[in-house]
């Protein structure tokens, strides 16, 4: 009874709507995003945008919120078609309002639970259990404001950053010192709950604003990926990528 008990409250977490973030510039994959956006460059036969709304599709999300801003009529034009998830599109033709101001103006199409947030210029090659699945299954919404997905820096292919955050046993999250190297890395997915963004102001903000209101409260925490985290920012890391798929299916 008490194993029924826990799959009916897991069942109950499960977010069915996302956000995707897909309105950025691309400026670091030029010269290909000069004539389309990032989103649509292809990794593995496959646009960065398909990747990520396959995983969520494969997670049961029944809507996906596409942000849209630079050479927005090539990605409606691209989802024209796609209905799972159902795609409602949020227009940032006026001005772009980077991640946090992105994820407000779409709030209205979001419900009033907690829904997956997604970046458009990463994915990951899934281990032994989907991770969208994964992070759905240990979000608690009575301990926490945002789960985010991380990959361990050894895990991380086409990055070469310094690490975000580093994880207690328990999984809160702590942002790395300025001077050292963490371990972890956002893999641009996450769980938050709108109620992060209350008293969230109009216009562009970083979505790392909602982060540290979450780490102030001691309610951001994290899940380590199982798999491999493919970072593509570059034209250099469409090869890494595409290698790493590569070896991965071998």
């Amino acid at each position: 009874m008490m194993e029924r008990s826990n799959e009916i409250r897991m069942a109950k977490q499960h977010p069915s709507h996302a956000m995707v973030l897909a309105a950025g510039l691309g400026k670091r994959m030029h010269p290909i995003t000069e004539t389309m956006p990032k989103p649509l460059v292809k990794v593995h036969g496959k646009t960065l945008l398909d990747h990520g709304l396959d995983a969520l599709e494969r997670s049961g999300v029944a809507r996906a919120v596409v942000n849209v801003h630079y050479l927005p009529d090539q990605i409606e034009a691209h989802l024209a078609g796609r209905s799972n998830p159902q795609i409602v599109f949020s227009d940032e033709r006026e001005a772009l309002l980077d991640s946090g101001g992105g994820i407000v103006k779409a709030l209205p199409h979001l419900g009033s639970d907690p829904f997956f947030v997604l970046n458009a210029d990463s994915f990951w090659i899934e281990g032994y259990r989907p991770n969208l699945t994964n992070l759905a299954q240990h979000f608690d919404p009575d301990r926490m404001d945002i789960m985010l997905l991380v990959s361990g820096m050894g895990s991380a292919i086409g990055y070469d950053g310094k690490g975000d955050f580093t994880m207690d046993p328990c999984g809160v999250l702590s942002r790395r010192d300025e001077r050292k190297v963490a371990p972890f890395v956002y893999a641009g997915a996450a769980i938050m709950t709108p109620e992060l963004f209350a008293d969230a102001p109009r216009g562009a903000f970083s979505l790392n604003r909602i982060f540290d209101k979450a780490l102030e409260r001691e309610r951001l925490f994290g899940l380590r990926l199982d798999g491999l985290w493919l970072h593509v920012g570059t034209p250099a890391a469409i090869h890494e990528a595409e290698n790493a798929i590569a070896r991965s299916a071998a």
